[in-house]
C-alpha cells in the first residue's frame, strides 16, 4: 500500500490544480475503455437458438460508476454501442473528483463470466483485466489532454 501512496502522491504534484479533472478524465476513460471491450450478443455463434425477442447488448449497457462504495443496481437497457453505459458513468462523476474512491461496476449476474472468458468475443485477459493492464497509459493520456 505504500507503493500506490507514493503513486497517488506524485500523481497529484503532477496534476496540481487539475488533480480533479485528471481524476474525470482517467475514470471516464478506464470506464469507456471496459465498456467497448464487453461482448455484445450475437446468437449466430450460440449452441442453441435465442430467446424470442433477444438483443444483445445488456452487459455492455449495464455498467455504471459509483463514490465511496460499491452500487449493485442492474438496468432494463439494452445498448449495442455502449453509449448509455458512458453517459451512466460520465454523468456520475463528481466535479470534486481527486482524493475520493470511484467504482466501475456492473451488476449482471454473468458479468464475472464474461471477464473469465465465457465468450468466445471477450479479450483474453477479460474486459476489466486488460483495461487495468493499460491503467498506466490511460492516466498519462488523460494528463497529456488536460495541459
Amino acid at each position: 500500500m505504500g507503493n500506490f501512496t507514493l503513486d497517488i502522491n506524485k500523481f497529484v504534484k503532477k496534476c496540481g490544480a487539475n488533480a480533479d479533472q485528471a481524476v474525470r478524465k482517467t475514470i471516464f476513460d478506464l470506464g469507456k475503455s471496459v465498456v467497448e471491450r464487453t461482448p455484445v450478443g450475437d446468437a449466430t455463434y450460440w449452441k442453441s437458438p435465442p430467446p424470442p425477442g433477444y438483443v444483445g447488448g445488456r452487459a455492455r449497457g449495464n455498467w455504471s460508476h459509483s463514490v465511496g462504495q460499491i452500487k449493485i443496481e442492474e438496468f432494463d437497457v439494452v445498448s449495442r454501442s455502449g453509449s448509455v453505459s458512458n453517459a451512466r458513468i460520465a454523468g456520475s462523476i463528481p466535479k470534486e473528483a481527486a482524493g475520493k474512491i470511484h467504482f466501475i461496476q456492473n451488476s449482471l449476474p454473468y458479468i464475472q463470466r464474461l471477464e473469465d472468458g465465457w465468450s468466445r468475443q471477450c479479450p483474453p485477459n477479460g474486459m476489466v483485466g486488460l483495461t487495468m493492464m493499460e491503467f498506466q497509459s490511460i492516466i498519462n493520456k488523460a494528463l497529456e489532454e488536460i495541459r
